[in-house]
């Protein structure tokens, strides 16, 4: 059983890697202040697009980049309801329409739940 046992250094992960002959990526600070005047800074790789907003890892609020732009918001588009696209179809008076019809058959019991219709005259007559 001694045989089969695994073996290593420690648990987790170590590398035994030297870090000699190893080039960085080049990096940059980004520094961000805080609504409350707490400023942080965060490690970016220099091709990296840097956020307007980062959140403070220590207190969890949104930062702003100290010396950057904000960006332009997108223009968002409005939200279509079903309403919306349904005009898109049909005008209001063809859908005045269609409701009045599917009333009058619901009242006469030819549409809806089986508990709504009422009993026919054929069945009556039998």
């Amino acid at each position: 059983m001694a045989e089969r046992a695994l073996r290593g250094a420690r648990l987790g992960t170590q590398s035994f890697e030297d870090e000699r002959g190893v080039e960085m990526a080049p990096r940059q600070q980004v520094e961000y202040v805080c609504p409350d005047g707490h400023s942080f800074s965060v490690t970016m790789a220099d091709e990296a697009e840097i956020p307007f907003e980062w959140e403070d890892p220590k207190t969890g609020q949104i930062g702003r980049q100290l010396n950057g732009v904000k960006p332009e918001g997108k223009a968002e588009k409005p939200v279509r309801t079903h309403w919306d696209m349904l005009l898109e179809r049909r005008s209001v008076d063809e859908l005045e329409e269609i409701l009045t019809e599917r009333l009058d058959l619901l009242r006469r019991g030819e549409i809806g739940p089986p508990h709504l219709h009422r009993a026919s005259k054929k069945k009556k007559s039998a």
